[in-house]
């Protein structure tokens, strides 16, 4: 009977022993699961930031029209004959006044607009052909300038909407935490937090292409001033020297 019981005892502890190997050989074989790996989409960090995100939209397709706009305006404003100032020096000094038009009238750029002016005015006082040249000069470069507001005010109210949406956002996520109390956890004000940042990231980037598209324009627009001044120059010196 002892020896049965003695037998029995063996047989259990071996059974033991072989089912935790066999258990501890399943744990280390098991390979644990791995993360699921979430991507966010443009398109889904936009609409995550809320109404706020429309009016930054708007102002950045108003931003990218004036610039191309602005940009081939001033370009083909840039542009010069090289010959241009012989020729209307050659008709004046001929007194082929309105061939020297004509060739203003067909050129159409803003400094053969401001020297048709000029030639519009030969008789007149020197300083009246002058102040009418300086007239048409300013009001082409205020033509070039048109819709740069935008711009400008764009570059400085994007980034107002989206610390805007920051504030409203943490608002919301304050508000959610003292709803519920003790009971709230991050999953409670993440969704305020994230409305916050995106706005925020959204209002700076439209901001900051604003301002730079503002200054580059504003830039060619001074180049295309200088330019004028350099014509303005030469035309009334073509006045107020002697024929030959």
């Amino acid at each position: 009977m002892l020896q049965e019981s003695l037998n029995a005892a063996t047989d259990f502890a071996a059974f033991s022993s072989d089912s935790a190997s066999i258990i501890s050989q399943s744990i280390l074989t098991q390979t644990p699961p791995e993360p699921e790996i979430v991507e966010l989409s443009l398109w889904e960090m936009c609409l995550q930031g809320g109404v706020l995100m429309i009016p930054l939209a708007l102002l950045s397709v108003i931003c990218i029209y004036i610039f191309i706009e602005r940009l081939i305006v001033i370009s083909r404003a840039s542009r010069e004959d090289s010959s241009f100032m012989q020729r209307i020096k050659d008709y004046i000094h001929d007194g082929e006044i309105e061939s020297a038009l004509n060739l203003c009238k067909k050129t159409s750029t803003p400094y053969a607009r401001l020297v048709g002016k000029g030639i519009s005015r030969i008789g007149r006082p020197i300083h009246d052909v002058q102040a009418a040249i300086e007239n048409t000069g300013n009001q082409e470069v205020a033509a070039l300038g048109q819709g740069l507001t935008w711009l400008a005010t764009t570059a400085a109210g994007a980034p107002m909407l989206g610390f805007l949406g920051t504030v409203i956002g943490m608002v919301k996520a304050f508000f959610d935490i003292a709803s519920q109390g003790s009971s709230a956890d991050i999953s409670t004000f993440s969704a305020g937090i994230y409305t916050a940042l995106v706005t925020t990231v959204a209002g700076l980037i439209v901001g900051i292409i604003a301002m730079f598209a503002y200054n580059y324009l504003t830039a060619r627009i001074d180049s295309v001033t200088n330019k004028l001044e350099e014509r303005t120059t030469e035309f009334m010196d073509i006045l107020n020297e002697p024929a030959v």
